[in-house]
């Protein structure tokens, strides 16, 4: 897919699915805004594509940091035409009545107020554009319960459901909302997950999971006409249709 003159933030953009994101819509010639919290990581990521991407370091938390990166970018760029919500967190993994309650309220920060945070700075600048797209990475665990995982699931549920009330709210002025569940990925979350010893998934072997590249593919395949079907929903890279579709099976 040709991306030129398209500008992208993604967001947790430092390492795992949102490093293996901006490498691949850097290919498809896309202008790249890279926010995360990890400013050195970061910057080294924007180094290396080169000109066409800029690092803003920013805690998807806050609204006020989120807010100014995309005026950064829009300052950099002169516009933004996609928003990866990628950031996310999962740990403290534990089970309800063991975890703490402010830690586990920093999970919702990030992944749910995050998102939210991403789409209410990102939506007024696409629509006087007239349009843009809107990606959030999703999970199955957005769908049903998974022991030590409350706020992760409780987080992931909420954000599909921002998907949907953006597509709800703004498709008819050219907003595309679309969430991505990739199952499991070879990244950090999955060390982490692997070390919590709660619940099935961390029992998975390392070859069980996808690499980050798959779903990156994914992300920009998502930015073009072929994925409009899926408007309003969530498109699951476990589905072998999609797999065959993107060349990954």
């Amino acid at each position: 897919m040709d991306l030129k003159d398209r500008t992208v933030m993604i967001t947790g953009a430092s390492r795992g699915i949102g490093a293996a994101a901006a490498r691949a819509f850097a290919e498809a010639g896309a202008r790249l805004a890279l926010v995360a919290r990890s400013a050195d990581a970061v910057a080294d990521l924007a180094g290396e594509i080169g000109q066409q991407a800029v690092a803003i370091p920013c805690d998807v938390a806050r609204y006020w940091e989120f807010e100014q990166a995309v005026r950064n970018c829009v300052t950099a760029h002169g516009g933004l035409d996609v928003l990866v919500n990628n950031a996310g967190v999962i740990e403290p993994i534990s089970h309800m009545a063991d975890t703490d309650p402010e830690a586990w309220g920093e999970v919702i920060d990030i992944n749910l107020k995050g998102v939210f945070h991403g789409m209410h700075a990102a939506l007024p600048v696409m629509l006087e554009a007239g349009g843009g797209t809107v990606l959030t990475i999703g999970s199955g665990a957005a769908h049903g319960p998974v022991e030590g995982w409350s706020h992760y699931c409780a987080s992931k549920a909420g954000a599909l459901m921002l998907t949907r009330m953006a597509d709800k709210e703004y498709r008819e002025r050219g907003i595309r909302a679309l969430s991505l569940s990739p199952g499991t990925v070879a990244t950090q979350m999955q060390r982490d997950i692997k070390a919590s010893g709660i619940n099935p998934v961390s029992k998975l072997d390392w070859s069980d999971h996808i690499p980050p590249e798959w779903v990156a593919k994914a992300l920009v395949w998502m930015c073009g006409a072929e994925a409009d079907g899926h408007l309003g929903g969530e498109i699951s890279l476990r589905d072998e249709a999609i797999r065959t579709k993107l060349g990954l099976s």
